[in-house]
């Protein structure tokens, strides 16, 4: 990354803690708030390109021709995923008007990306009019991994996505499971209810209505692809980078920023994850965010740490981030 890009990167990273201690809380906050940090800001937007635009999407791309099974939609979810398409591809031609465009006429649309290179006409509901699955198309034209949440039975489920970046989870093993199922694991979020009183908010979510959430753990370099499918090809690094010297250039902050926004047609729940990557070393560069990481980590409690995968590098880097 180039001196100028990684100032850019710094600025618009979207630093998540306000306190020098963190617990698992719904957080959600409404989209579109732009949030001042220390090195910028960021928030102003639901979907978010940058430097990182085409080596992501290449990096997606690999991915699914790997493991197609990375986008998953159950046969009830044909409608939900061309609802996200279209609000995808809208949110994009709002926010980079002099890059993208998306017009329609009739039935029929038209969507131009000029950074990508790509125009493509196509009709709404009839699949052979894209060249692949809709839910597809939307990943390949923003950075955002996208997760469908169907509501009935008096519960959410996540019954559609499309996810290469997950941190430490499978959309493969998820796919079809109740919001709360998917969240069984997490430490103290039951005995608080955490879970439910977020899945009671989102199920009261009116068309258009747009929130969004942080969440974050670490990640041994910089690798996006930390599902559970791969975790074989790095799962070990957690273990043998607590004695690498290189440790605060391979260590990473991941922080994902969430947008949840009730779809207009369908009446599904549009999930969108993007994920950020910050090495320990780039993130010393603002001394505040240097200073309030080591206190989060320093405090962060045993069975948090354990469930993030932090517990062979936790202290170490909480002492070096510290300055020792």
């Amino acid at each position: 990354m180039t001196d100028t890009m990684l100032s850019s990167h710094l600025a618009r990273f979207p630093f998540p803690f306000r306190e020098d201690t963190y617990r698992y809380s719904t957080n959600v906050e409404p989209a579109r708030q732009f949030v001042p940090t220390e090195a910028g800001g960021w928030g102003e937007h639901v979907l978010d390109l940058d430097a990182t635009y085409e080596a992501e999407l290449t990096e997606r791309e690999r991915i699914l021709r790997r493991d197609p099974s990375r986008c998953t939609v159950l046969p009830h979810m044909r409608v939900a995923t061309w609802d996200a398409l279209l609000t995808v591809l809208g949110e994009l031609a709002a926010t980079y008007p002099g890059q993208m465009s998306l017009h329609r006429d009739g039935t029929t649309y038209r969507w131009r990306n000029d950074l990508l290179g790509v125009k493509q006409e196509f009709v709404l509901g009839e699949e052979d009019s894209l060249p692949c699955d809709p839910l597809l198309f939307a990943g390949s034209q923003a950075q955002e991994d996208i997760v469908l949440l169907d509501q009935r039975e008096d519960a959410l489920w996540a019954d559609a996505g499309l996810v290469t970046f997950a941190a430490d989870w499978s959309l493969g093993f998820d796919v079809g499971m109740r919001f709360l199922e998917i969240h069984g694991p997490v430490p103290r979020v039951h005995e608080e209810r955490v879970i439910t009183r977020a899945e009671r908010f989102l199920m009261r979510l009116e068309a258009g209505q747009e929130y969004r959430r942080t969440n974050w753990t670490m990640t041994v370099d910089r690798r996006l692809d930390t599902s559970t499918e791969t975790y074989p090809e790095w799962g070990r690094d957690r273990r043998l980078v607590v004695t690498d010297p290189a440790l605060p250039d391979r260590l990473h902050l991941r922080v994902e920023v969430q947008h949840l926004l009730r779809l207009p047609r369908s009446g599904a729940i549009l999930f969108l994850i993007r994920t950020y990557l910050l090495s320990l070393t780039d993130l010393a560069r603002v001394p505040a965010w240097r200073s309030r990481f080591a206190s989060v980590l320093a405090e962060l409690p045993d069975d948090l740490t354990e469930y993030k995968g932090l517990s062979h590098y936790r202290d170490a880097a909480a002492h070096w981030l510290a300055g020792g």
